[in-house]
């Protein structure tokens, strides 16, 4: 992913082993990463268990905002493609036992991956 990409917000694919000592403090014993697409510093780490939404605050990064969601409370998700002029597209969730769903703002062509790898998961 090109610095351009990475200020514009657009999300990439990234290789496993280029997190997996980050997140190993997170993985369980039986889980394991299958794909992980990283926006500027958050990221979407699906398992073959629970799809990982991190969320890094503040300047340096420090706070980490960890949501677990495990692929079976997942109810439905919707995806908002961006038109023309528009640059966001946007990704909802919602989990069981929840009203409100979550909300994540990407940018144009970021959710494509995550939307083929979401279903891919809960369905599986």
């Amino acid at each position: 992913m090109g610095l351009l990409d990475a200020l514009l917000g657009n999300a990439s694919e990234i290789d496993i082993t280029e997190v997996a000592e980050e997140l190993a403090p997170i993985i369980g014993e039986t889980e394991s990463i299958q794909e992980v697409f990283k926006v500027v510093r958050d990221m979407y780490v699906f398992t073959n268990k629970r799809l990982i939404l991190i969320d890094k605050q503040g300047m340096t990064g420090r706070k980490v905002y960890y949501h677990s969601i495990p692929y079976r409370a997942i109810t439905q998700f919707k995806i908002e493609t961006a038109g023309h002029f528009d640059l966001d597209a946007e990704l909802k969730i919602w989990i069981s036992g929840q009203d409100d769903p979550i909300e994540k703002e990407l940018k144009k062509d970021t959710v494509v991956g995550i939307q083929k790898t979401l279903p891919t998961h809960m369905f599986a």
